[in-house]
């Protein structure tokens, strides 16, 4: 699957769930980052909103379970509703957050980013992808760039649910994953500069081979997750070559560095580190250097009392569950800064995820819908309480 954000392919999957959210009696509104909300009226409209989101972008080749599933639950938590003829005291919502994989503009989850405040929509807009292409312009080419201003829009209280990304569920046999907090990320762009040359009559002790630092690098990256294991993980994800030819000296490299740990304290620790090997192999390589750290997130505490709402639905329902603490980003790591929220993993075949291959087993992906409905029908019941009203 691929559909990357504000392609052809994002705009014709909007388009379907514009529709889709449109034939179960929901309204749609857009606001000016792309950001999709559809919404159910309750008996109490004037109510902040019980909503459940995630997102419809893709990896280049990605899966099919990757965030659409969580949209799509949340639509089919309103179907079931309206099937049953049942109406909530609270408006309900589905969302789907622009560009929360980062993966053709970075950094991620940019459209809950500017909704929470940690993100500038002038940043966002000013986004390329690697052929140059803008954020703002391509979200005016695909025709969704609503009026609404990002941010502007007010919930009362956030759930998404997600495939783990992870091998631990599946392998301790549990069906939910109850998420109580998520891991802080750090994101680098590193440009190499060395000097090009013949790959034949250049003396091997004379060369700057940026792509020969490069690869230091990476395994400088990999020793720090190592040494900070098992909590710590380190990714090159993304090398690019100039000029990329089989009898050239590579000149330039750009590559990017993905950072996480759940301790800020050691995240810390590992940006120093990071930043100190990269200083060193520069230098002891004859290279140039840049590095940009282009994302920061902290890690995220999500609201006790959401998390013990998926917890109680969970164990109403009998299913088997474990407490997690979330690896991979997610759009509930933003709009948790602003509103209470809570995020639900299912298990996802072999811990594959970002890969076609990823899949989920359609009674994981139901036993995930059944317990947002139960989480939004108990919180439905607190909101009318008076307590996010």
């Amino acid at each position: 699957v691929s559909r990357l954000s504000l392609s052809d392919e994002d705009r014709r999957v909007r388009d379907w769930f514009a529709e889709a959210c449109k034939g179960a009696r929901c309204e749609v509104t857009v606001d000016d980052m792309g950001n999709m909300f559809a919404r159910r009226s309750g008996r109490h409209n004037a109510a902040v909103p019980i909503a459940i989101g995630s997102h419809l972008d893709t990896q280049p080749a990605g899966g099919k379970f990757d965030g659409i599933a969580g949209v799509l639950s949340g639509l089919e938590v309103i179907r079931t509703l309206n099937d049953v003829g049942y109406c909530t005291e609270a408006p309900l919502e589905v969302i789907n957050w622009t560009n929360e994989e980062g993966s053709r503009f970075a950094p991620p989850m940019l459209g809950s980013g500017v909704f929470a405040g940690v993100i500038s929509r002038d940043f966002a807009y000013s986004r390329e992808d690697r052929q140059g292409k803008k954020f703002g312009e391509e979200l005016e080419r695909i025709g969704y760039r609503g009026s609404a201003r990002c941010g502007e829009h007010r919930l009362g209280t956030y759930f998404e649910l997600h495939i783990e990304q992870g091998p631990m569920l599946e392998m301790e046999g549990k069906t939910i994953g109850v998420v109580t907090e998520a891991q802080g990320q750090r994101w680098y762009e590193v440009t190499l500069t060395g000097q090009a040359g013949h790959a034949g009559s250049t003396p091997m002790h004379l060369r700057k081979d940026a792509l020969l630092g490069c690869a230091r690098i990476v395994e400088g990256v990999n020793r720090i997750g190592l040494d900070h294991a098992p909590l710590a993980v380190s990714t090159v994800g993304l090398v690019e070559v100039r000029p990329n030819s089989p009898n050239v000296i590579p000149g330039s490299v750009f590559f990017t560095v993905d950072l996480r740990h759940p301790e800020d304290d050691m995240m810390a620790k590992m940006d120093a580190e990071f930043r100190e090997m990269v200083s060193r192999v520069a230098g002891e390589s004859g290279l140039g250097v840049e590095l940009s750290e282009i994302y920061v997130r902290p890690s995220t505490e999500f609201d006790r009392a959401c998390v013990e709402q998926v917890r109680e639905a969970a164990e109403r329902l009998n299913y088997k569950y474990s407490e997690m603490v979330s690896g991979p980003g997610h759009d509930a790591l933003y709009v948790a800064r602003v509103v209470p929220a809570a995020l639900v993993f299912i298990p996802c075949e072999g811990g594959i995820s970002h890969d076609e291959a990823e899949n989920a087993r359609p009674e994981d992906v139901e036993a995930g819908a059944n317990v947002l409905l139960h989480v939004v029908l108990a919180r439905d019941a607190t909101t009318f309480e008076g307590k996010h009203v």
